[in-house]
């Protein structure tokens, strides 16, 4: 049985987690076929941009499928926690943006998955939180780093220290999530937001995500000088020529991703 049902819709790819029943938690089964997909999406050439979301309306991702980690031996917990991090780290370095649309809760590493994509989308009934410190562990799929890094110390020091839930209001108001929708048009507005990101020059938006991460923790020259190399990189291909002559002559750019 399939973990993910994928759509697509020209250059923009929706990957569903199929697992209503258990809140779209994370197994192995599916875990390995996050890994497949992203393996797969980091060749094609033609896919723009991806939304990730649950199936149902109860719950984007409810964490790790907890009846499942509690049958594994200490190694296994290990080598799952290993390919979570990998695969979060996978999204982050994808050549595509990624959207995370929150059709419902989004807790422990479901929210984890959700910071590790670039946009995020929520549902205004969605709940986002970490718990684990409930749990008697900490978040452990970079909930600390990335949630930090997103809203500022203080705020995610408050999220992860008290384990508290919050809903979409509070989460757009700190930039947790970037734009929320009601239930009923969530998807809908996830993929035009995918499909508004997939109009554009694909090297320029692969050169554009990879200034943005690599530089935000460096100096500031430093960073600047990695803008100016990335931004070079752009100036040889054919899509910039493409969009330069689409500008002249009053059309939309063609771009193949040269």
């Amino acid at each position: 049985m399939s973990e993910f049902k994928v759509e697509r819709r020209g250059g923009v790819e929706v990957w569903t987690i199929d697992g209503e029943s258990r809140r779209n938690s994370i197994s192995t089964a599916m875990l390995a076929e996050l890994n497949a997909l992203l393996a797969r999406a980091a060749g094609d050439r033609a896919l723009r941009c991806v939304v990730v979301t649950g199936a149902g309306d109860k719950a984007f991702c409810a964490g790790a499928d907890l009846k499942e980690r509690a049958r594994m031996a200490p190694e296994e917990v290990h080598a799952f926690h290993g390919g979570l991090r990998r695969a979060l780290s996978a999204i982050e370095a994808a050549p595509q943006p990624f959207v995370a649309a929150l059709n419902g809760a989004a807790l422990g590493g479901g929210l984890e998955l959700a910071l590790a994509c670039d946009l995020r989308v929520a549902a205004d009934s969605a709940q986002l939180g970490l718990p684990e410190v409930s749990l008697g562990i900490i978040p452990g799929g970079g909930g600390t780093q990335r949630l930090a890094r997103l809203v500022g110390v203080a705020r995610a020091k408050d999220l992860v220290l008290t384990a508290r839930r919050i809903g979409a209001p509070e989460a757009l108001a700190m930039g947790l999530v970037t734009r929320t929708a009601p239930p009923q048009r969530l998807r809908e507005e996830a993929v035009a937001l995918a499909l508004e990101i997939a109009r554009n020059a694909p090297v320029a938006l692969r050169q554009a995500k990879r200034a943005i991460d690599g530089g935000f923790h460096l100096p500031l020259e430093v960073a600047l000088a990695l803008e100016n190399a990335l931004y070079q990189a752009c100036l040889g291909t054919r899509d910039r020529v493409e969009a330069l002559r689409a500008f002249a002559e009053k059309r939309p750019p063609l771009f193949t991703g040269e």
